[in-house]
């Protein structure tokens, strides 16, 4: 009698498992889904359907509200900007922590264990605390209103966890691959290279992104720093404060577009990061 009983609640576990999963992915993507697309409604709308109700569910394609940004003055100096300082962040954040996370992952010293937790508690300090000496040193070193400035600011912001996930990636590739390389020849640098870049480079670019996405969102420290080469989101939040709704929609738009076309670009080493697929 037991065990027909439990021969029979276990697909019932197993559908209500299942259907929780799929509730929760389904929950997940609307999250994530649905602002986004009433975004975009609210941008192609006109002023009156942006601030009346209820909102309609298709848009009315109406671009004013993005022609005004496009011939708005200085707008399209704080995109590049914004591309700029990302892309510049994106690199010297990988460039500086996948040699720190490789280090800890390959190297035993005195320390190794705090020296992780320090670069951890580095996020620890709130920008607007830093805000005035930074300020005070990039004037004195003449890296204020510069976007190699900012790049650097925002690269501070990203190197923790860019030495913190290749740290994780390199610490999960053998080390007797690398061996098996010395063997035949190759340098340590070598099979680096050959051995185990290639198969930590969805990771690698995986940490880039975020390294993007920081820099991309960062908006303190822009605004804070820079005055004349202003990033995108700095550029928004000094003109849009008291604009019409459908113009701040508008500016919303225009911030999120880039990020999603970049991270939609390099979708497949995500994928094949987390295993998903990889084409």
């Amino acid at each position: 009698m037991t065990s027909v009983t439990t021969d029979v609640a276990a697909p019932d576990a197993r559908k209500a498992g299942r259907f929780v999963y799929v509730t929760a992915v389904v929950l997940l993507c609307a999250w994530v889904l649905v602002p986004i697309y009433f975004l975009l409604i609210n941008t192609l709308s006109s002023p009156d359907t942006v601030n009346s109700f209820p909102k309609p569910f298709w848009p009315e394609f109406d671009l004013g509200s993005l022609t005004f940004f496009a011939g708005f003055a200085g707008m399209l100096t704080a995109l590049k900007n914004s591309i700029l300082v990302a892309g510049m962040t994106m690199i010297m954040s990988i460039v500086i922590g996948a040699p720190a996370g490789y280090a800890l992952s390959r190297f035993d010293f005195r320390g190794k264990e705090l020296f992780r937790l320090l670069i951890l508690l580095t996020r620890a300090f709130p920008l607007p605390l830093l805000a005035l000496p930074l300020a005070v040193m990039f004037i004195q070193t003449g890296l204020d209103d510069t976007v190699f400035g900012l790049a650097l600011v925002h690269t501070t912001l990203a190197i923790p966890f860019a030495v913190l996930i290749t740290f994780s990636l390199f610490s999960g590739i053998p080390i007797e691959l690398e061996e098996a390389a010395w063997t035949l020849g190759c340098t340590r640098l070598t099979a680096f290279t050959k051995v185990v870049l290639p198969l930590i480079l969805p990771g690698i670019t995986a940490s880039a992104i975020f390294a993007f996405v920081i820099s991309w969102n960062e908006v303190f420290a822009a605004a804070v720093l820079t005055i004349e080469n202003r990033t995108l989101t700095a550029f928004l939040l000094q003109n849009l404060d008291t604009s019409p709704l459908h113009l701040k929609f508008a500016g919303g738009f225009i911030l999120v577009v880039p990020a999603l076309i970049f991270i939609f670009a390099v979708r497949k080493y995500l994928f094949a990061m987390w295993g998903i697929a990889n084409r």
